[in-house]
């Protein structure tokens, strides 16, 4: 035989990596000038976005509620495991986005290497992951904003005070619907301002929470601590399965990869530092939290600041407040900005009507993509309770994972020529680890949970085969692309990168 001779497949075309079929591998192509975004974010800001997307309802509510109902304090456990899990996934995305200098983050990566009905089912379901997202971390907002509220003497009817079900007489959440469409309007001012009003708003959030560790240190009371585990080890790594969504904000923030300069180099170092700082101050916290109460005297909604009021600190438990409403008006930022360009790139590629990727002529912005967003993260967290809208969002971001785990391990041993700005370790461990992290995770998911992930799936699905099948084959004509093309991505405002460049500081 030639070793040129490919044997014919006996798939049918549809299954097939040819023109028709459902697994060719797709590569965004170049997009004219008034049609893609800016390149303006640094290492700084990038890292910032990383931060903001992982500190924040996690650390100052979510934190209190698993600690009080399934761990403890083997809350720091939980933390640490869903960590773990996080960290190897972590680096498959860090290498993608060293080789991939485009938005979509996901769904980019699996339709290169898995095929475009893989891309497009990760990428669909990641766009309900970041929408609940954004939803369930401003419900977290509203319990810290409600405290600083009553702490000046302001007090909402008890109609607006949370979702059905959250209380007596609660029919909306109207605080937690309010900051979800005023970071939409936020977004929809431009990458530039908006990303400097998150990293003033991160680097703010980082003194508080430093602030609460100093000063939580000198409250502890040891006897707090015991017992560790009250609800046994498996209680534990339950919590860990429901603090998960806590962990991930550098998935959201690969989606700025059109946003970024000198993505290849610069993404994957804004991941790995936003997750080693956000996971340190992790653990520090959840030692302060569980060391100054009780776990069970915990408030599920303001746990950090009703725990330092309860020891006299009234003055700071307004501080902290301040910081958690903050903290979590950066993490619906992250997401919301991660949605909203993961969305510019499935309509780009054809999968879902060009209306919704469309770019703002003078602020670059897919700007109706983000306002969608805004309404319906506003709606999901005015109606629905805080334990709902979490599990969803974690089950969808772990299969997300498993994928990416597979298609970086998948691409390292079919193309290990390919440029790189950051090389996963431990080869294949490592990413075999993302994936079994991420199945047993995802196994002490609520049954409930995986009905609603699959109906959505389903929905998807058909959405596919009614218009994204034949439109994406009008946008991206022809079968699977050659991947050595990534090495002629540009990851500057250029058309094509300059190997001659000096390259910025």
């Amino acid at each position: 035989m030639s070793p040129h001779h490919t044997p014919k497949s006996h798939l049918p075309p549809l299954l097939g990596r040819g023109p028709q079929g459902v697994f060719r591998r797709t590569l965004p192509s170049e997009q004219p000038a008034d049609k893609r975004m800016v390149r303006t974010l640094g290492l700084t800001q990038l890292t910032m976005i990383g931060i903001g997307a992982i500190i924040g309802a996690g650390i100052f509510s979510l934190a209190s509620a698993v600690a009080r109902n399934v761990a403890g304090p083997a809350v720091l456990i939980s933390f640490l495991v869903a960590g773990a899990a996080s960290l190897c996934a972590a680096f498959a995305y860090a290498e993608f986005a060293g080789m991939v200098p485009k938005a979509g983050s996901s769904y980019t990566y699996c339709a290169a290497v898995l095929g475009e009905i893989v891309g497009w089912i990760v990428g669909w379901d990641l766009l309900l992951e970041y929408t609940a997202i954004v939803a369930v971390v401003a419900i977290g907002m509203s319990g810290y904003l409600g405290f600083l509220l009553d702490a000046v003497g302001i007090h909402l009817p008890t109609w607006a005070l949370g979702a059905p079900g959250t209380g007596d007489g609660h029919r909306v959440d109207v605080l937690a619907a309010a900051i979800c469409l005023a970071v939409a309007w936020l977004l929809t001012r431009g990458t530039r301002t908006s990303a400097r009003v998150e990293t003033v708003l991160t680097i703010i959030k980082i003194g508080i929470v430093l602030l609460v560790i100093v000063v939580g240190f000198t409250k502890i009371n040891t006897d707090n601590l015991t017992p560790f585990a009250p609800f046994g080890i498996s209680g534990a790594f339950t919590g860990a399965a429901t603090v998960f969504f806590a962990v991930f904000g550098y998935d959201a923030l690969s989606t700025a990869a059109e946003e970024s300069v000198e993505s290849r180099k610069k993404l994957p170092k804004a991941m790995m530092l936003s997750l080693a700082i956000s996971m340190v101050l992790y653990v520090l916290v959840c030692i302060v939290l569980t060391g100054v109460q009780r776990y069970t005297d915990l408030n599920p909604s303001s746990g950090i600041s009703s725990a330092f009021a309860k020891v006299g600190l009234n003055g700071l438990a307004n501080v902290i407040a301040v910081g958690a409403v903050i903290g979590i008006v950066t993490v619906t930022f992250s997401f919301m900005m991660g949605a909203s360009r993961l969305w510019y790139a499935l309509s780009r590629d054809g999968l879902m009507p060009a209306w919704f990727g469309a770019i703002h002529p003078k602020r670059k912005v897919p700007h109706r993509a983000t306002w969608v967003i805004g309404v319906v993260s506003a709606v999901l967290a005015g109606v629905l309770p805080i334990n709902a809208v979490a599990e969803l969002t974690n089950i969808g971001v772990l299969l997300a994972f498993v994928v990416v785990s597979a298609a970086v391990l998948i691409l390292r041993y079919t193309k290990p020529h390919l440029k790189r700005g950051f090389r996963c370790p431990g080869m294949p461990v490592v990413p075999i680890l993302g994936m079994v992290f991420s199945v047993w995770l995802m196994s002490f998911l609520e049954w409930e949970t995986w009905v609603r992930l699959g109906g959505w799936l389903v929905v998807g699905l058909v959405i596919y085969a009614a218009y994204g099948y034949r439109r994406t084959r009008r946008v991206m004509p022809g079968g699977s692309v050659d991947l050595d093309a990534l090495d002629d991505m540009s990851d500057s405002d250029e058309p094509a990168p300059d190997p001659e460049r000096e390259p910025a500081r």
